[in-house]
């Protein structure tokens, strides 16, 4: 790739300035970007001809208000040429999500969808939820819409199928069924309760009804329960009877089962008054594995084919596309777009925009989702903004504020301390802004909710200098909301004056003498605490707020002493792998025995050698 940037000279904008680098470029394929006069990316664009389209910008009429509103406020521009078209999709993509400039289409919620693990590495596999990176061995079915489908799903396959989700430390120190075998969830082969041969045919039950091969699998279990009836063992008669009504209502539930799609996105558009809502349904193995919405940034002039176009270059950049992509609408550069991901994908992906038949159905359904999620949401945010309206009047703020954030701690005597954060804005809760902060201040006093607060807002704000000190992105708060009254607003101004922001508002949100919800105060540095009427809506509004970051402080903190109590000794001992620990917990029966153990005990251990055992019983002398 080259790149040409401007000469120096005197500065020039809008028409002008385009037009300066048209007898610089030549017709090759790449990729534009549009800055502003502080070197701010406006936009970022591709084109198989280079010269072609830039020329196209430098025509002084015959624009939509927002590409004029774009060009004039143009005062240079970088190019990168690529060697193909494909090539130029593809960084047009990354380059939008990572600069976000301002005048492109935007998809702002990218998280990765989770999937079903059947695990590879073990004679007894597990199911279980899994996100990320697939790194583990095992077989992966996906995506589904949401942790929640996935849930669902899961509950109910254990029910028909009884394979284990426990992990592999708890499968091998196992000496009796778990209650999840006592509710027929589980068929308990950590006890021998079922051979691994009868295991593996469940497994591979199961792989086949995710795969959408289960035709014959209600089929074998009422035969099967036919016979247990017949042989009057109707015990093992009604568990085959539960086992085929849940895997029905696995099929039930999942709602629309097309006979003729067996793997595809679902991707309907809706605009409407400068919003869009996209709504996507994942269609595996011939089900529906659930469907999401999503807001992608857009204005008010920007057609469907370009939004589409957008959203699915961004979606998939960091997603695996399905062998098909059903769609609403035609997208401007189908063919590119097509080989781009079969690229990605590594065998043929086909876009289609169905007129009719079974397909246009699915579509038709997406859209009408996509209609109603997208009023809803308006209706929501109109909501919000008059919300945050009456909270810049409540607080004396000059303007409503865009980003609100709240700050909580959670702890239990000091321990498993931890900070949390939570965003509102005109969209509701930002949850993907939301942060948490362990607290490692090793000089704090246990319970020091001041030190606390002090060390998370210290983070807080030494990344915003160091991420955009500009404050150009979006990141910077307009109104901080804490847990606390006087103390606590003169703490915070303490810490922000080391750090010279002084002109973010600050509100403490205090209970009153009686400590009671619709009793609080608020405190704002210099003045008097106030309160608000019992029933104003903005104070219910600050109650939301402050409840979603006292839910997510104490979530945070549950998740951290849930693992800090489950940790095992083991894991710290350099040389004790998955294996070791097993083989020294299935030979002592607990990490506390292992820890009492005699030099020559721990020799004995299969797999651990004298080196190995020596090191064992070093680190837990040391450890007293």
């Amino acid at each position: 790739m080259a790149e040409t940037e401007r000469e120096s000279g005197t500065p020039l904008r809008g028409h002008d300035c385009i037009q300066s680098y048209l007898k610089t470029l030549d017709s090759s394929p790449g990729v534009y970007r549009m800055l502003d006069e502080q070197s701010r990316v406006l936009y970022v664009g591709k084109a198989r001809n280079l010269k072609a389209r830039v020329s196209n910008y430098a025509r002084p009429s015959g624009h939509s208000r927002r590409i004029a509103r774009m060009i004039a406020d143009t005062a240079s521009m970088m190019f990168l040429t690529t060697r193909t078209e494909t090539e130029a999709l593809l960084l047009e993509q990354n380059l939008i999500k990572q600069l976000k400039p301002k005048f492109n289409v935007l998809l702002r919620d990218d998280k990765s969808f989770p999937n079903i693990l059947v695990t590879g590495d073990h004679a007894f596999p597990q199911i279980k939820k899994h996100r990320g990176a697939k790194r583990e061995k095992g077989s992966y079915y996906g995506p589904f819409a949401s942790a929640g489908a996935v849930n669902r799903t899961l509950n109910q396959l254990q029910k028909v199928f009884l394979l284990r989700n426990c992990s592999d430390s708890v499968f091998e120190t196992r000496t009796r069924p778990c209650l999840l075998h006592q509710i027929k969830r589980c068929s308990a082969p950590c006890v021998g309760r079922v051979t691994e041969a009868e295991y593996a045919e469940t497994v591979r039950d199961a792989e086949r009804f995710l795969s959408g091969r289960d035709t014959k699998i209600q089929e074998t279990l009422a035969a099967q329960m036919a016979e247990a009836s017949e042989a009057m063992e109707f015990e093992r008669a009604a568990a085959l009877r539960d086992r085929i009504r849940a895997l029905t209502q696995v099929q039930s539930v999942q709602g629309i089962n097309p006979r003729g799609v067996t793997e595809a996105d679902i991707i309907a558009l809706h605009m409407e008054h400068g919003q869009a809502c996209v709504q996507v349904f994942f269609i595996r193995a011939n089900q529906n594995w659930g469907n999401r919405d999503f807001y992608p940034r857009v204005g008010e002039d920007v057609d469907a084919a370009e939004v589409l176009e957008a959203f699915i270059g961004q979606f998939y950049d960091t997603k695996e596309p399905p062998r098909q992509l059903i769609l609403s609408h035609g997208i401007e550069n189908p063919d590119l777009m097509q080989e781009l991901l079969s690229d990605k994908l590594g065998r043929k992906v086909e876009i289609l925009v169905p007129q009719r038949g079974e397909k246009a159905e699915l579509v038709e359904g997406a859209a009408r989702n996509a209609r109603e999620s997208l009023a809803r949401k308006m209706s929501e945010t109109a909501t919000q903004t008059k919300l945050l309206r009456g909270l810049a009047d409540a607080f004396g703020l000059d303007a409503p504020p865009e980003r609100v954030e709240v700050y909580d701690n959670s702890h239990i005597q000091g321990t498993n301390a931890v900070g949390a954060m939570i965003v509102a804005g005109p969209e509701g809760f930002l949850k993907s802004q939301y942060r948490k902060f362990n607290i490692k201040g090793e000089d704090l006093v246990p319970g020091d909710d001041f030190g606390m607060m002090k060390e998370v807002l210290t983070r807080r704000f030494k990344r915003l200098q160091k991420e955009d000190s500009d404050r150009e992105k979006g990141m910077w708060p307009d109104l901080l909301l804490i847990d606390g009254g006087a103390g606590q607003v003169s703490a915070v101004h303490g810490i922000m004056a080391e750090y010279g922001v002084e002109d973010i508002p600050m509100v403490g949100v205090a209970k009153g003498v009686d400590r009671d919800a619709g009793k609080e105060e608020f405190h704002r540095k210099g003045q008097r605490p106030f309160a608000l009427r019992h029933n104003d809506p903005v104070l219910y509004f600050v109650q939301r707020m402050r409840d979603e970051a006292h839910r997510f402080a104490i979530g945070t903190h549950r998740a951290k002493r849930a693992k800090s109590m489950g940790k095992n000794p083991l894991d710290e001992i350099q040389g004790v792998g998955a294996s070791r620990k097993r083989a020294l917990l299935a030979h002592f029966g607990s990490a506390k025995a292992v820890s009492r153990a005699n030099l020559a005990d721990l020799k004995a251990v299969e797999g651990v050698s004298e080196a190995l055992a020596e090191r064992i019983y070093g680190y837990f002398h040391e450890k007293g």
